[in-house]
């Protein structure tokens, strides 16, 4: 972790306008970090700003403050025409893969697309280069003259990630590549994410609502709630140690093969969810955490250290014994 980040963000934020003065904080003050190769879980429930941090960080959404580097430049800083040449080495895998393939295009002419736009092959062999793309998601080069209808959810899917690599980029953003998929493709959607990113040296940013899917692929893991990063840590040590509670109560929706007898009960959150119109004072989970006292009403709690490479932010973070019990709160 002391190497130069590929990706730094500080005091990112988000907001879109409402009628009647109103703001949506979509995103509301993140800062993140990404290392070369790294492979990093941004993981939170429906609404709580991920995608519009990971399109935020590839400058598909306009920022209202914060800064953004990628290898050293401020893209924050940055026209359109100066993005264009760092376009290649910053890539995206959308959640849909049927909307986000031109139902109209044959394969071959989607793959060469990339790389005829950033002038990397043309003509034979752009052709050439998109048959080895398919064969390296694991797919026959003679699907090239078929149309996106043809294939199967997770045959799409190989082909949108065989099309985000064409340009070999240092940094590839996958949004909730695999929601929309059958559980076992989802493991083999996966398994190819990894295998590209060892072969590649590549950076992932992996969006998802799936904590089984963020300890398949990635190495570290950060919870986002309602705008904020609530926790980052290395990702056995979130599964064995969270220290916030909204990361366990994630962890307690998790599906168990088997029931623990030993496990202690499950951490449910209560009380209705609040939107990003308008958010609560202080700790902006405390309207629904089992722990919350006076102070997490009031005052915002700021990202601490609690173990290596473990940060968390919560006035009152949860003890590494999976002995706690509600209502008792760890000392501050």
């Amino acid at each position: 972790m002391s190497e130069t980040p590929l990706v730094y963000l500080r005091g990112v934020k988000v907001h879109f306008p409402l009628p009647r003065g109103e703001v949506v904080r979509a995103v509301d003050g993140v800062d993140l970090t990404l290392q070369p190769g790294e492979a990093v879980g941004l993981v939170g429930e429906s609404g709580s700003g991920k995608s519009t941090l990971a399109r935020a960080l590839l400058r598909l959404l306009p920022l209202t403050a914060g800064e953004i580097w990628f290898d050293s430049k401020p893209l924050h800083r940055l026209s359109e025409r100066e993005l264009r040449p760092l376009r290649r080495e910053m890539q995206l895998v959308f959640q849909d893969p049927m909307a986000s393939l031109n139902p109209r295009m044959r394969i071959a002419d989607i793959l060469a697309e990339p790389l005829l736009v950033h002038g990397i092959a043309r003509g034979r062999q752009a052709r050439d280069e998109a048959a080895r793309l398919l064969e390296r998601v694991g797919l026959p080069r003679d699907y090239l003259n078929r149309y996106p209808h043809e294939f199967s959810g997770g045959q799409r899917q190989r082909i949108c990630i065989a099309r985000a690599i064409a340009t070999q980029p240092r940094l590839l953003v996958a949004d909730e590549p695999t929601s929309a998929l059958d559980l076992s493709i989802r493991a083999q959607i996966h398994a190819l994410l990894c295998q590209l990113q060892r072969e590649m040296n590549m950076a992932i940013l992996f969006v998802t609502h799936d904590l089984h899917a963020v300890r398949q692929v990635c190495s570290r893991v950060l919870v986002m709630y309602l705008g904020k990063i609530v926790e980052s840590a290395p990702v056995e040590q979130l599964f064995t140690s969270p220290a916030h509670p909204y990361t366990q109560t994630l962890l307690d929706a998790l599906l168990e093969p088997v029931p623990s007898k030993a496990r202690r009960p499950r951490l449910l959150p209560t009380g209705d969810v609040p939107t990003a119109v308008h958010l609560p004072t202080g700790c902006r989970f405390h309207t629904r955490c089992a722990y919350a006292q006076e102070r997490c009403r009031v005052e915002e709690p700021l990202l601490q250290t609690v173990g290596e490479y473990h940060r968390v932010a919560c006035h009152y973070p949860l003890p590494s014994s999976p002995k706690r019990t509600l209502g008792t709160p760890s000392a501050p």
